[in-house]
């Protein structure tokens, strides 16, 4: 009987360890584009590269989605032929690969947006994220080879810039957290004795400040903690390019600091009723920025404001006038709008559960003879 038993356990022991093995990795797949743009014509193509961060080189296959629908490709690199309009979406990969114990997956990579336009002019952006203190590049592209005589750049229906001749580009320097909004271009050129105009759809530009206000959190119901003990967390978001230099945390109670700076964003503190606040600096960039006070325990008057020290990132006003950039080549005579709205009808990219056709656009655009190439 013991024999028998002792049989049963050693086979049904495999099962046992192959059930405990994982199915999903821990790292997450990257889709990146290879070729073409984000934003595209239908018609044009693009490629897309299915990234596995898998320190083990170790051999994939690819499966693509596009929202929530497993698509046929399945190499390494998916590629848009011709893409038409209901191809737009939001696209994702994951890696698969079989082992002695099962299929094994990574976790699905993010989306990548993908537009397929099926108007006559596309806003692109030169770089994303824009942080403050950058410049803003931005590209009207137009289908067709039309003799372009005038572009104009709106943010949120308003006319931020125009120019004359042929430059569909457009430079804004050192933009401010006030330049964010939906952007649009318009492009004039005349044919047959006639002026012909098409607008692009707008696109979202968030404008990101490299290191935004601290937010500080006071934990004091913690099992890890001593008795008396409380820990301070500044939470901020740091949005610098790699490499990025180091931030500093300095932490204070009624405006007096608790110690050196540390490059930790967290502190212990021994509970004490007073106003406590959190200071960010990155000494490299020259860039401070102040977290609201927070108060613990029984506290009386309104609470410790902290200095407000100048340094060079901080943008709070309105930017400049924003000066066009052309080549030596072009001719361009800008001119800056204060508020003048655009009523004009924008071209339509029905989104990817339309059923309309890809040439949908506005009733300004011209027909197919009227636009050369």
């Amino acid at each position: 009987m013991e024999a028998v038993i002792s049989f049963l356990v050693l086979s049904l022991l495999p099962q046992l360890i192959v059930s405990e093995v994982p199915t999903t990795t821990s790292y997450r797949a990257i889709v990146e584009i290879v070729s073409g743009d984000s934003r595209i014509f239908s018609g044009e193509s693009l490629k897309l590269r299915c990234v596995i961060p898998n320190k083990y080189q170790a051999s994939w296959d690819y499966l693509w989605f596009r929202g929530s629908v497993q698509l046929p490709q399945s190499g390494e690199i998916y590629q848009l032929w011709k893409a038409n309009v209901k191809e737009s979406g939001k696209y994702s990969c994951q890696g698969q690969r079989e082992t002695d114990v099962g299929t094994i997956k990574t976790l699905r990579s993010l989306p990548y947006e993908i537009h397929v336009d099926g108007g006559y002019a596309i806003l692109q952006m030169a770089k994303r994220p824009v942080l403050v203190g950058d410049a803003l590049d931005l590209k009207c592209r137009l289908r067709g080879n039309a003799p372009v005589h005038e572009t104009i750049l709106y943010r949120d229906g308003i006319e931020v810039m125009v120019q004359s001749g042929s430059s569909l580009n457009f430079h804004l320097p050192h933009v401010a957290l006030e330049d964010e909004g939906r952007y649009s271009c318009r492009v004039s050129w005349d044919l047959s004795r006639r002026t012909h105009s098409v607008m692009s759809v707008p696109i979202l530009v968030n404008i990101l400040e490299v290191l935004t206000e601290p937010v500080l959190e006071i934990e004091k119901d913690n099992a890890q903690l001593e008795r008396n003990k409380m820990r301070l967390i500044c939470h901020v978001q740091y949005n610098a390019p790699a490499p990025a230099p180091p931030v500093n945390y300095y932490f204070y109670k009624n405006n007096n600091l608790l110690g050196p700076a540390t490059s930790l964003n967290h502190v212990h503190v021994g509970k004490a009723a007073g106003w406590y606040s959190c200071r960010a600096k990155v000494p490299k960039l020259d860039i401070v920025r102040w977290s609201k006070p927070q108060s613990f325990g029984e506290v009386t008057g309104p609470p410790l404001m902290p200095p407000r020290p100048h340094h060079r990132n901080q943008m709070t006003s309105r930017s400049p006038p924003h000066t066009f950039s052309a080549p030596e080549t072009q001719p361009a005579s800008p001119t800056y709008f204060a508020s003048t709205p655009s009523s004009d009808q924008h071209t339509e990219s029905p989104s990817p559960s339309s059923p309309s056709s890809e040439s949908s656009v506005s009733t300004s655009l011209p027909t197919s003879g009227q636009l050369p190439g």
